[in-house]
Parts: C-alpha cells; sequence; structure tokens
C-alpha cells in the first residue's frame, strides 16, 4: 500500500512539469508581443514631430503600458517557474532575487502591475475625454477604483499571512 501511495505522490509531483508548456507559451506570446511593441514603437518614431502634445502623451503611454504587460508577463513566468516547477541555478548569482519572490507576494506584485496598466489607459481615456460620454467615463472609473481595492486588500492579506508566520516563527 505504501509502493502505491509512493507512486501516486510521485506521479502527481511530475505533473508540475506540465506548467512548462504554459512558460514557455508565455514566453512565445511575449516575443509576439515585442514585435507588435516594435511596430508601435517605428509609427510613433515617424509622426512624433507632427504630433501635438496631448498625442504624443497618449502614444507614450501606450508604449508605457505595453511596458508593464510584458514585465508583468515576465514576472509570471519567471515567479511561476520558481514556485511551482523547479528552482533556478545560482550562476554568478545572476537569479539571487529569485527566492523573495513567493506566491503571496506575486499576488501582490501582479495586482499592483494591473493597478498601474489600468491608471495609464484611464489617463488616456481622460486625456481623449471628448471621445467617451460621462457615463463611459464613470465606469471606467469606477472599474479602476476595484482593481485599486483588490489591490490593496490582496496586499492586506498577504500581510497579515507574513504577521501570522512571523508569529508561527517565534513560537
Amino acid at each position: 500500500m505504501k509502493r502505491l501511495e509512493l507512486a501516486i505522490e510521485s506521479i502527481i509531483l511530475a505533473t508540475r512539469w506540465l506548467l512548462v508548456v504554459f512558460y514557455i507559451g508565455l514566453g512565445l506570446a511575449l516575443a509576439i508581443y515585442a514585435l507588435s511593441f516594435g511596430k508601435k514603437l517605428y509609427e510613433f518614431v515617424t509622426v512624433a514631430f507632427t504630433l501635438g502634445d496631448t498625442d504624443t502623451i497618449l502614444k507614450m503611454l501606450g508604449l508605457i503600458d505595453a511596458a508593464l504587460v510584458a514585465s508583468l508577463v515576465v514576472m509570471v513566468i519567471i515567479s511561476g517557474y520558481e514556485n511551482f516547477v523547479s528552482r533556478f541555478d545560482e550562476n554568478d548569482g545572476e537569479v539571487h532575487w529569485l527566492g523573495t519572490i513567493d506566491v503571496g507576494s506575486l499576488k501582490v506584485k501582479v495586482a499592483s502591475t494591473i493597478v498601474a496598466i489600468s491608471s495609464i489607459h484611464l489617463l488616456q481615456v481622460f486625456l481623449n475625454s471628448v471621445s467617451y460620454t460621462t457615463d463611459q467615463l464613470m465606469w471606467l472609473t469606477i472599474i479602476h477604483l476595484a482593481f485599486v481595492l483588490s489591490a490593496f486588500m490582496l496586499a492586506y492579506i498577504d500581510r497579515l499571512m507574513g504577521l501570522g508566520k512571523g508569529r508561527k516563527a517565534e513560537e
């Protein structure tokens, strides 16, 4: 019976390697997104000196938004692999910072990045507010505030969990 239990546990533990397919897929999606970013950057550079201040800011905010999304994808790939699949080898201290990102802090970082992306999008909307109705502006603001509240709640929960772990370590 113990052999069966060990075999089942080994199989279940090995299934974590299936996540690698998702992380590689995210890496490929990121490469495609990088090409899209390159196209946006090229289009921005070709018209940058003909745009007004507001249009220039809107285009730059779009580039910043793309960089934040790309950073979010990298954060999920690296942290997910490190937390759920396998530890990275520490060659020359290149990945010493990876051990500091646990699942709870990853959630907070993801939520914070989503809030930043939402903030940039909302700023773009407000800079171009003539294209939106009052109801649309209200709902976009409410949705953004929901993201902000969610990020605060995740951070609060992560902090409480950290305090609980600290108390257990003291006992």
